[in-house]
Order: structure tokens, then sequence, then C-alpha cells
């Protein structure tokens, strides 16, 4: 078992490394590719599961179906078929953050005020300008919430990956380690997830708030 103080050293050591800065942009390079793909898959399938209640009902099924299914359960077909590439690693994360995605924004959709859709019918928008003017405005909090929410959710994945996968990355260099039974590296690269974590929530809750910030939920009251 590594002590602290050789926790901080393999941690010194890995800043002066050019494999583990690699590592490290690697998986968040998959963790971003893989939420930007699921975001726009879920914000286009959203929409149309909200707005339409034939494809509602058609999706309903599957959807229902894969949603309890974990991303690590999947990881095995995807690899299968992939191969521990990047290409798997942004695909398992696209599974971890797409289901969670097209049912918030669906249920942006759905929730959006019916008050709100007649009254710009009435002033004669046609279903395009009510889709982009209203349904979509409506819907924004949602998204925005299922983009904080999936970000972590996104890191933890390609980590997974990496881990158990051998998809480049931070995870493949933890796999590494343990391998070689060097448990300061183990420690100082779980810390440094820890740390990147952090930063995930952070960024998450800021772009929330950048993207809401005319929302009731988002500004200041003044007294």
């Amino acid at each position: 078992m590594a002590t602290p103080r050789e926790t901080v050293l393999a941690l010194g050591d890995l800043v002066g490394d050019t494999e583990f800065w690699n590592a490290m942009l690697a998986t968040i390079a998959v963790a971003l590719v893989g939420l930007a793909a699921a975001m726009a898959a879920a914000l286009v399938l959203g929409i149309l599961i909200g707005w339409f209640p034939a494809v509602r009902r058609a999706l309903r099924v599957p959807l229902e179906f894969l949603k309890p299914i974990p991303p690590i359960v999947v990881m095995p077909v995807a690899i299968l078929i992939l191969g521990p590439t990047t290409s798997m690693a942004v695909f398992l994360v696209f599974y971890g953050c797409f289901l969670m995605s097209v049912s918030q924004i669906a249920s942006g959709v759905a929730e959006t005020d019916p008050v709100a859709i007649d009254t710009a019918r009435s002033y004669g928008f046609g279903r395009r300008e009510v889709l982009t003017h209203v349904v979509l405005p409506s819907t924004l909090p949602f998204a925005a919430t299922a983009f904080r929410i999936t970000l972590p959710i996104a890191l933890v994945a390609s980590v997974i990956a990496g881990l158990l996968g051998g998809a480049d990355g931070l995870g493949l260099a933890v796999n590494l380690a343990t391998q070689g039974a060097r448990t300061d590296l183990v420690f100082a690269l779980v810390f440094v997830l820890g740390l990147l974590g952090l930063v995930f929530n952070a960024v998450g809750a800021q772009v929330e708030r950048r993207l809401l910030h005319w929302h009731p939920s988002h500004r200041e009251v003044l007294r």
C-alpha cells in the first residue's frame, strides 16, 4: 500500500509526464465528443417525441427497454464490434448520455405551456414558427439541465472505456498501473480523476447558468 508521501511524489512525476497529459486529453476529448453527439441526437429526437404523439408511441417501448441498461453492460458488445478503440469509447459515452438527455428534452417539449402555443397560433404562427419561437425556448432549461447532469457521466463513461475496455485515456493508465502493482501511481491517477470530475461539474453548472441567465431560477432577486 502506497503512503501519502509516495502518492504525492507519483503525482509530481505525472506533471512532467507527456504520456499522462496525452491520456488526459484523450479522456476529455472522448467525453466531450460523445456528449456533443448525444446532445445533438437527443435534441432532434426529443423534439420529435415531445411534439409528435405518433413518434412518442412508436419509440416509447424501445427507449424504456434501453433506459435501465447501463453503459458498462453495453461495453462488451461495443468492444466486439468496434474493438478497444476511441470509437468504442465515444460510443459508450454517447450511449451513457443519450437516453437521459432525450427523456429530459422530450419532457421539456411536452410541458410547453399550451396557452403560449395557442397564443402564437392565434397570431398566425405556423408549425415551424411555433416550434422555433415557443417550444424551443421553453425546452432550453431542460436541455441545459440534461447537459449539466450528463457532463460528469460522460467523464465516467470515458474512464470506464479505458479502464475496462482498453481505449486510450486515463482509465487505461489506471489499469496499467494496477497491473504493474504501482499503488502510488493508482492513487495519484484517482486523485487526478477526482479533480477532473470537480472541474466537469463546475463547467456544467457554469454553462447552465450562462444559458439560462434569463430564466427565473437563475435570475438574482432585486431588492
